[in-house]
C-alpha cells in the first residue's frame, strides 16, 4: 500500500460558525461574506439586500437546497444557513415523523436524541460538500445563557452557549474552522457616589475560548475585535489567492467546442433569447437577471443550462 504523502498548507473554503444573541447582528455580519447567498429559515433576511432561497419547509428540502449548491459552486462563493436551531427544528420533526413520536423526548431511552444527532451529521456532511467545491458555509445560531458549574471548584457562573440542544451543539462546534461568539462589551464603571454601573454596550466578536463562552478560530486571530466584517476579510482574500494560486489554470482545447457555443446552437435551434435564459436562470437564484450569458462559466453551463436544458425550454415555452 502506498502512502500519498502531502507536505505544507492546504487551502480551502471555510466552515464558520457565527453565533450571540437575538438581533446583535449575525445575519448582517454574515451578509457581508463573499458573494453570499442564504438558506433563511427564519425570515431574518427580509430587510437586508441579500440574495436568499425561499425558506425551507422539511428536512429533506434543506438537504436538497444544499446538495444543489454543491453540485452547482458558481451559485455563490458564501453559502449561508441562517439559523441552525431553527434548522433543528426541522430536524426534530423529521425524527418525530419517521418514528412516530409526538415529540424529541418520546422515544424510549433518550433514542430521540440520537436520531437528531444522526440527521445533523448528514447537514454537516453535506455541507462538507459544498466546502469540496471550493464554496464558504457561514452557520449563525442564537446564544443562550445557562449557569455552569465545574465539578472541581466551588461556585456555579453564567455562561454562554449555542441555543442548541446537548447532542447537536458539540457537533457543530467541532466541525467549524471559526467559531465565532458576538456579544456586546459592557464597562463597568464607578460612580462619584461609589456605586458601580455598567455603561458602553460596544458590539464585538470573540474568537477564543474563555470560560465564559466558547469560541476559536484557526487563523491567529486577536482573541476580541470589533463587529466589522473588514476584521475577517484578509482570511477569505488570502484563501481565494492561495487555492488560485495552487489551482493550474485550465487551457481550453482548441479543436473542441465551447460551453457557450453548445448553448448557442440550442438557442438557435429551439428559438430561445438571451432574455429567456436569463429569466429561467435568475428565477431559480442561480444567477442575476441582468447578467449576459456570455459571462456564464464553463462550468454553470455543463452543469446546469445544458444538463437542465429540456426542463429550461419547458419552462420558457409554458411561461
Amino acid at each position: 500500500m502506498m502512502l500519498n504523502i502531502t507536505e505544507g498548507k492546504i487551502h480551502r473554503a471555510e466552515k464558520v460558525v457565527i453565533y450571540g444573541s437575538e438581533g446583535i447582528g449575525k445575519t448582517t455580519i454574515a451578509a457581508q461574506f463573499p458573494n453570499p447567498l442564504f438558506i433563511d429559515t427564519e425570515g431574518g433576511t427580509a430587510q437586508l439586500d441579500v440574495r436568499r432561497i425561499d425558506r425551507p419547509k422539511s428536512w429533506e428540502e434543506l438537504l436538497g437546497i444544499i446538495k444543489e449548491v454543491a453540485a452547482n459552486p458558481d451559485i455563490c462563493k458564501t453559502l449561508v444557513l441562517d439559523t441552525t436551531d431553527w434548522a433543528e427544528r426541522l430536524a426534530v420533526d423529521k425524527v418525530c415523523g419517521d418514528y412516530h413520536i409526538k415529540s424529541i423526548e418520546g422515544a424510549n431511552y433518550g433514542k430521540g436524541y440520537v436520531y437528531l444527532a444522526d440527521e445533523f451529521n448528514e447537514l454537516l456532511r453535506a455541507f462538507d460538500k459544498v466546502i469540496d467545491s471550493g464554496t464558504n458555509v457561514v452557520i449563525t445560531a442564537h446564544a443562550k445563557m445557562r449557569k455552569f458549574e465545574q465539578p472541581d471548584e466551588q461556585g456555579a457562573y453564567d455562561r454562554w452557549e449555542m441555543k442548541l440542544s446537548k447532542q447537536v451543539a458539540p457537533l457543530v462546534k467541532e466541525w467549524c474552522d471559526m467559531l465565532l461568539f458576538i456579544n456586546y462589551k459592557t464597562y463597568v464603571v464607578t460612580t462619584e457616589n461609589n456605586t458601580k454601573k455598567g455603561q458602553g454596550g460596544k458590539r464585538v466578536i470573540y474568537t477564543s475560548h474563555h470560560p465564559c463562552w466558547d469560541a476559536k478560530n484557526r487563523h491567529g486571530l486577536p482573541s476580541e475585535m470589533e463587529l466589522d466584517f473588514k476584521n475577517l476579510a484578509h482570511v477569505f482574500e488570502t484563501t481565494a489567492a492561495a487555492t488560485a494560486k495552487s489551482t493550474p489554470a485550465q487551457q481550453p482545447t482548441p479543436t473542441a467546442e465551447r460551453p457557450i457555443d453548445k448553448l448557442r446552437a440550442l438557442m438557435e435551434r429551439d428559438k430561445i433569447s438571451e432574455k429567456d435564459i436569463q429569466a429561467v436562470a435568475a428565477s431559480r437564484h442561480q444567477m442575476p437577471p441582468d447578467k449576459p450569458i456570455d459571462e456564464y462559466t464553463d462550468q454553470f453551463i455543463n452543469g446546469w443550462v445544458l444538463k437542465y436544458w429540456d426542463q429550461i425550454k419547458q419552462t420558457i415555452l409554458l411561461s
